[in-house]
């Protein structure tokens, strides 16, 4: 990965304010269980169905986001999206106590969150085109490191109220629906508008577009279905280990190390991964089927040994995992698919989210009866499915193509 000091200011700038969206994100949504059983008085069952509807919303917002992205433009898209986030989010403390009104705005805010998250994607490798690989990954890095900051922060400001946290979230992304308002106004959108009308015309001539996108599965499906089994998989950290540590006496920190670990790895392992690009997956697709290979192996580990150590090895070889596959769909998908990449940005988001909506519902009849072992099991299974599912993936997609005869996606527009 190059020093930041080589990439241009609008580079920069860009990075630095995903930055401080990452950390007001952070700051509330460690906090939505406990305010849930805690400030609402609510059971635990409810503080999951919170979670689950949450979840829902943001996978609408996913799939929703790809197919409005040339319909309605890059800007409106993005700025819309956040500056709606930013309102549910202030409105969230005057309307909690009112619970299915409560129910229902985290619904929306999970959809209004997640609505900008193809776009930006698609502006970054429309934008960026020359530069995609490593600016999606230094954006995954500075999103984690976002995280890290925002959730140590998250415990403090709950200390003093937990309003605070949901109104600075707010602010922070109302602040990043102004940053986009000038700072594409002044960088352009990679051609994300100027296609819209031509895509608007497209469609107005063959109502099939949309049919044809969503038939032509090798581009996406098989890569979607690995990322659905990987997230599904990954729910053993709060369904299976979680609980675990729990019942075997060990301090409740022991599992927020597990996670700091995670964090610190993210920053610091960056020449490991580099490593396993350059000598075994040289490739964007090579580098999904060894991603799910390391989340494999990091499973296997947790199987063998029901053990603190047992588990920080295997966070340490799903985090390897987890760095490779975070940066490489996106990647991917924008070189790949042309002009229709925000579409399947949004559906391969939403199919890959299923995952971690299915996995702690399955997990937790596992643990609740047989424990780890059990709960370990189906996580091996789900990644070595993953592995075949990426390597099918990769056996499609040999040569690189434009859907629909599209443009090449680094045309820059000015507007």
């Amino acid at each position: 990965m190059n020093s930041l000091s080589q990439y241009p200011k609008e580079i920069k700038v860009f990075l630095l304010a995903s930055l401080i969206n990452a950390i007001g994100s952070a700051l509330m949504w460690p906090l939505v269980t406990m305010f849930v059983f805690d400030q609402l008085g609510r059971s635990m069952s409810d503080a999951g169905l919170v979670i689950l509807v949450q979840s829902i919303g943001g996978i609408a917002g996913q799939l929703l986001g790809g197919a409005l992205y040339h319909r309605v433009g890059v800007k409106k898209l993005i700025i819309g999206a956040l500056a709606l986030n930013a309102a549910g989010l202030l409105l969230l403390p005057a309307l909690s106590h009112a619970w299915t009104v409560f129910i229902v705005m985290m619904g929306l805010i999970g959809l209004f969150n997640a609505l900008s998250m193809p776009a930006i994607q698609a502006f970054i490798g429309f934008r960026f085109a020359k530069q995609r690989g490593e600016l999606f990954n230094i954006v995954y890095i500075a999103n984690n490191i976002g995280v890290a900051v925002g959730t140590a922060l998250s415990g403090f400001l709950a200390d003093v109220s937990y309003s605070l946290s949901f109104v600075l979230n707010g602010v922070t992304s109302g602040v990043f629906a102004l940053f986009f308002l000038f700072y594409l106004q002044r960088v352009g959108t990679g051609g994300g508008d100027r296609s819209a009308e031509l895509m608007k015309k497209k469609r107005d001539s063959d109502g099939a577009t949309l049919w044809r996108l969503v038939t032509d599965v090798r581009l996406y499906l098989f890569m979607a279905l690995g990322g659905m089994l990987i997230n599904l998989g990954n729910s053993i950290w709060n369904t299976g280990v979680s609980p675990f540590i729990i019942e075997h006496g060990m301090s409740k920190q022991m599992f927020g190390y597990l996670w700091t670990l995670n964090g610190i790895l993210i920053f610091v392992a960056q020449p490991v991964t580099n490593l396993i690009k350059r000598v075994a997956a040289s490739s964007v697709k090579a580098q999904l089927t060894a991603s799910a290979v390391l989340y494999m192996s990091g499973y296997v580990v947790i199987l063998i040994m029901h053990s603190f150590p047992g588990m920080v090895l295997g966070m340490i070889l799903t985090t390897l995992g987890e760095m490779l596959i975070a940066p490489a769909i996106p990647a991917f998908l924008t070189e790949n698919s042309g002009k229709n990449a925000p579409f399947y940005l949004g559906l391969t988001g939403g199919i890959g989210s299923a995952g971690r909506v299915i996995g702690p519902y399955m997990m937790g009849g596992l643990y609740d009866g047989g424990g780890l072992t059990p709960v370990a099991w189906l996580a091996v299974i789900t990644a070595a499915v993953s592995v075949g599912s990426f390597l099918i993936h990769s056996l499609v997609n040999k040569e690189n193509r434009k859907l629909l005869s599209a443009a090449q996606p680094g045309s820059i527009s000015a507007s």
